[in-house]
């Protein structure tokens, strides 16, 4: 017998949109027929599958008053999404060598609404420790080219990049690299966001793209560009991919959706900069043609106070882990794009590029994670709803389109408490 049957007009499977059953046995999809209404009826509710997001700072242990594992699974899965892939900072100790990543597992275990992976680190000293941090599962590297924002998580030199690169291209391991050129950057010369957008150019991404192609090219690493903000780095990116080297990108919520007009306080503060509409119109081309493969939050949260001040003075960082699926489709949908393009970008192109085990379509044999999506409904942001441990978001007021009604994890609904498990890569020793 199956423990679970849900059945929606609007199933969202990786081949398109259409009316599906989809039946659970054991926590995994066993089989998808057609639609019959029987068991759980969602009718014109779309059933998605959950979201994968690859790009998250829980920031727990260490600065666990920024944010926490409870904290932070509990706005995925209100989210919609059923697993995440935690940043090596902003915790302390950053995950940087295998002390590290069990003190993060030490502090997720037992406190996660949803499914949680790791990154490992790549910074000035530890390239001894990345080979056992892959061996030990994590699921790629993430490194700096400039100033991180936290002083335990230092940049590297290109030569140290060229290094860690031919290191972990040696045992076939994935790096995610913030590009931004150090030479690129300035302080702002005032506390308004003209300011800050002219201190962080969009020149300075460009070129530490091109780095890390070359880099790529040289050391033959798999390497991938976060939270690109600039459009003008496409072209660098798409020549890159049709001379088949393994570089990709992803892009996030704020820079899909918000501009240089919306930036009216701290809240919208991040590194890289939100740009103008005009690049903001392009990144939707960069995602439409491909060469951008993913869109994931950077949920980048800190305490109010963090956020208070200038946009000179104030962090750099979004919350948005409860909000990417609607801020995104409410802009998807008006350019003319489905919801199986959403779950593409979301869920299927994250799960992909980490390779995280089980996630990312409605297939027989996944994992059953599914969201029940009113793709039609309407609501207004308002900071009170959110989970997150600090409520501050740049959404805050705006009206969305897409209400997440429930999101199962494994065919378990998932109500916010303790129910999520911790992922590795499945090669790991």
């Amino acid at each position: 017998m199956d423990d679970l049957v849900i059945g929606s007009r609007r199933a969202v499977l990786p081949d398109g949109e259409r009316p599906a059953t989809v039946s659970v046995r054991d926590g995994r999809v066993s089989a998808i027929g057609p639609y019959t209404g029987t068991g759980i009826d969602l009718g014109d509710v779309a059933l998605l599958p959950g979201l994968v997001d690859t790009h998250v700072h829980v920031n727990e242990p260490g600065r666990t008053e920024w944010e926490g594992f409870a904290t932070a699974t509990r706005a995925a899965a209100a989210g919609g999404v059923t697993a995440l892939v935690d940043m090596p900072l902003n915790a302390l100790p950053p995950t940087v060598d295998p002390a590290a990543l069990a003190a993060k597992r030490e502090a997720a275990e037992g406190a996660c609404a949803v499914d949680v992976g790791f990154w490992g680190g790549a910074v000035p000293g530890n390239l001894a420790s990345l080979r056992a941090l892959h061996d030990l599962g994590v699921f790629g590297f993430k490194c700096f080219t400039s100033d991180s924002g936290v002083p335990e998580f230092p940049p590297l030199t290109e030569a140290q990049m060229r290094a860690a690169f031919r290191e972990i291209a040696s045992f076939g391991g994935l790096v995610i690299v913030h590009a931004e050129d150090p030479a690129s950057l300035t302080a702002p010369s005032g506390g308004g966001y003209a300011e800050f957008l002219a201190s962080r150019p969009a020149s300075a991404e460009r070129l530490a793209v091109e780095q890390v192609v070359r880099l790529a090219e040289e050391t033959g690493v798999r390497a991938h560009i976060l939270h690109l903000s600039a459009a003008d780095c496409l072209d660098v990116l798409a020549k890159a991919q049709a001379d088949g080297l393994p570089v990709t990108a992803e892009t996030c919520p704020h820079y899909l959706t918000l501009c240089v007009d919306d930036a009216h306080s701290p809240a919208h503060k991040c590194c890289p900069p939100i740009r103008d509409a005009a690049n903001r119109d392009l990144l939707w081309q960069g995602l439409a043609s491909g060469v951008i493969s993913c869109v994931v939050t950077d949920h980048s949260p800190c305490t109010p106070e963090l956020k208070r001040g200038d946009f000179a003075t104030a962090w750099g960082g979004i919350s948005s882990l409860q909000l990417g699926l609607p801020a995104v489709w409410t802009a998807a949908r008006a350019r003319g794009h489905s919801l199986h393009d959403v779950v593409r970008w979301m869920s299927e192109g994250p799960a992909a590029l980490a390779g995280v085990p089980g996630k990312g379509g409605i297939v027989v044999g996944n994992d059953a994670d599914l969201v029940a999506f009113a793709a039609d409904a309407t609501f207004t942001v308002d900071p009170a709803a959110l989970h997150h441990r600090h409520p501050v978001t740049p959404y805050e007021g705006r009206t969305l389109t897409g209400v997440v009604q429930a999101t199962w994890l494994r065919g378990a609904l998932a109500t916010g408490a303790p129910a999520g498990r911790l992922l590795s890569r499945p090669d790991a020793s």
